[in-house]
């Protein structure tokens, strides 16, 4: 019995150290299929590439231009934005999915 607890022991010290590591790969995982779904017809939402409306920023640039953490409140209330002429989508996320879409745009910011 001891035998089996020595090796047991480490695999519970391991798991317990990675479980918080998948969760956040699993909510940035998560906020790139919402920033799929929602803002991709007009933001460019991966570490590269052009926005398909110019006029919207890619999703990498927007931490110089608002601290990220500001965001969260925008994003629970519904962010109304115009981007010269055209506005921007009035969503509304869950507590959930504005956390997922935050981990997600703060893996893509360029410095």
């Amino acid at each position: 019995m001891k035998r089996v607890m020595r090796k047991a022991v480490p695999v519970f010290v391991l798991s317990a150290l990675l479980a918080p590591l998948a969760q956040a790969e699993s909510l940035g995982q998560k906020g790139r299929v919402i920033a799929d779904s929602f803002c991709s017809r007009c933001h460019a939402v991966g570490p590269r590439g052009k926005s398909p409306n110019p006029k919207s920023p890619p999703f990498r640039t927007l931490g110089r231009k608002y601290p990220l953490a500001d965001l969260e409140e925008a994003l629970g209330e519904g962010i109304v934005v115009g981007h010269e002429g055209q506005d921007m989508p009035p969503f509304v996320f869950s507590s959930e999915d504005i956390k997922a879409l935050l981990a997600y745009l703060a893996s893509v910011q360029k410095k």
